[in-house]
C-alpha cells in the first residue's frame, strides 16, 4: 500500500499545472490582441506613409519599387525598377536602421534619390512601417 501512494502524483501538483495553464490561457488573448494590434499599427502607417507610391507585392512595381522582402536586399537592386544612379551605386544593403533613417530622413541615407516631395515621417511611425514590411516580407 505505502509503494502505491509514493507512485501517485502529488495532488498539489495537479493545482500548479492547472493554475499554470489557466495563467497561459489568460494570458494568450492580451498577447495575440497586442501583436494584431501593432500589425494593424504598422500596415496603418504603410497605407498612410507609403502605398501611395510602393506595394509590398513581389514584381508589384509603381511610381516607387515593391518593398518585398526589402530588409536583407541590396539598395537600388531589382532589376525591373529604374532607380536613380545615386540609389543604384549606394553600395549597402538594407537593414531595419538603415531602413528607419531612409524614411525618417532619406536626403542623409541616399541624397540624390527619386523620392520627391517625400521628406520623411517620424522614427515611430517609420519603425511601425519597417515591422510591417519585415512582416510582410516573412510570410
Amino acid at each position: 500500500m505505502q509503494s502505491r501512494l509514493q507512485s501517485s502524483p502529488n495532488p498539489w501538483l495537479h493545482v500548479l499545472v492547472g493554475a499554470g495553464a489557466l495563467m497561459l490561457l489568460l494570458s494568450a488573448p492580451s498577447s495575440l490582441a497586442q501583436q494584431s494590434a501593432n500589425d494593424d499599427a504598422g500596415k496603418q502607417a504603410f497605407n498612410n506613409s507609403c502605398r501611395t507610391c510602393h506595394s509590398i507585392r513581389e514584381g508589384d512595381n509603381r511610381l516607387g519599387p515593391n518593398l518585398n522582402k526589402i530588409v536583407g536586399r541590396k539598395a537600388g537592386s531589382l532589376p525591373d525598377y529604374n532607380y536613380s544612379s545615386s540609389m543604384k551605386e549606394a553600395g549597402f544593403v538594407w537593414d531595419q536602421d538603415r531602413l528607419t533613417s531612409f524614411m525618417v530622413k532619406p536626403d542623409e541615407v541616399v541624397s540624390g534619390h527619386k523620392m520627391q516631395p517625400y521628406g520623411g515621417i517620424s522614427a515611430d511611425e517609420a519603425a511601425k512601417v519597417v515591422a510591417y514590411l519585415q512582416a510582410a516580407g516573412s510570410q
